[in-house]
């Protein structure tokens, strides 16, 4: 007897209250976006049409640069068109393909890091039998893996969400519409799905987290056996570097998904999301591979051209 069509948008409250904040944030997202677009689009350029790029290596950070245009995608440009219009509704149905494809972009950010960092731990860790081993058969099924395990892992909560009957409030404190929220707006009980979610996030962020930081936890290990203390000290900044993107990366998601969907809401939540979502996708593609020796060599020579 309940009335599934009651609400036919959300309201999604953004990221400040105030129209000077606003202001400020969009020029902030506006070239965070810029930079986003402008470091991976130029990773896929380089990588292309360099043939000495083509390794396993940059095969990896081609697809890592593709998925996380896609993901940024999926909700910068709205967000945007919020902060500059003021306009903070979004459809139902909008707003239920942003969070599929959000979480399963996520999701499948997630799986491509962890393999990226096994991709270097063989290479650096088990070097002899890195040719034998990273084939672009093998690299092929990585990838197709992380899509197909994401898509798995995440279809069926999000697909429930969806069925959920909403017949408000439809106010959401996020600049995203976010399942956690969504869940709670919802006139049905949720619990089953709370508990399958928590159970998949489980799964993927510390699964995923385990495995990156056991990699480079070993390429440090075996960095500290480098004879040359320059090899050592270069090899170290590069791997740093990315560990430190990693930490801020999964430490941000961890705390603001693996707890129970109650504690969602607050103006803290999106501090975090910002973090995850924006700050860090805007520094992965200098950090994992514009800072790189070929890569900035091939961006010389086909300037130069």
């Amino acid at each position: 007897s309940m009335n599934h069509t009651r609400v036919v948008e959300f309201v999604l409250l953004g990221l400040a209250n105030s129209r000077h904040l606003e202001i400020i944030l969009f020029l902030f997202l506006l070239i965070a976006y810029f930079l986003i677009l402008l470091g991976n689009i130029t990773v896929i350029s380089i990588t292309l049409v360099n043939n000495f790029l083509q390794t396993p290596m940059y095969y990896f950070l081609r697809n890592f640069a593709l998925l996380e245009i896609t993901f940024t995608s999926t909700f910068i440009p709205s967000t945007l068109y919020s902060l500059l219009t003021e306009r903070k509704t979004i459809s139902l149905p909008g707003c239920f393909f942003q969070m599929l494809f959000f979480y399963y972009l996520g999701t499948c950010t997630l799986f491509h890091m962890a393999v990226m960092s096994l991709d270097r731990y063989v290479a650096i860790c088990r070097p002899l039998h890195y040719t034998t081993i990273m084939t672009s058969r093998f690299c092929l099924q990585l990838i197709l893996a992380c899509w197909a395990v994401s898509f798995l892992l995440m279809f069926p909560p999000t697909i429930m969400t969806v069925q959920l009957p909403f017949c408000g409030p439809n106010v959401m404190n996020h600049f995203y519409c976010d399942t956690s929220l969504l869940l709670q707006l919802s006139c049905t009980d949720t619990g089953f799905i709370e508990e399958l979610m928590f159970i998949t996030l489980i799964i993927i962020l510390p699964g995923t987290f385990i495995v990156t930081v056991f990699s480079y936890g070993c390429i440090i290990i075996t960095i500290f056996h480098i004879p040359s203390s320059a090899g050592r000290k270069k090899a170290f900044s590069t791997c740093s570097a990315h560990l430190i993107v990693v930490m801020v990366f999964y430490s941000t998601c961890i705390y603001r998904y693996i707890r129970p969907a109650q504690r969602g809401g607050q103006d803290s939540d999106k501090v975090l999301s910002f973090f995850f979502s924006v700050l860090t996708q805007m520094l992965n593609p200098y950090i994992y591979s514009l800072r790189n020796k070929q890569v900035k060599q091939a961006l010389k020579e086909n300037m130069l051209k």
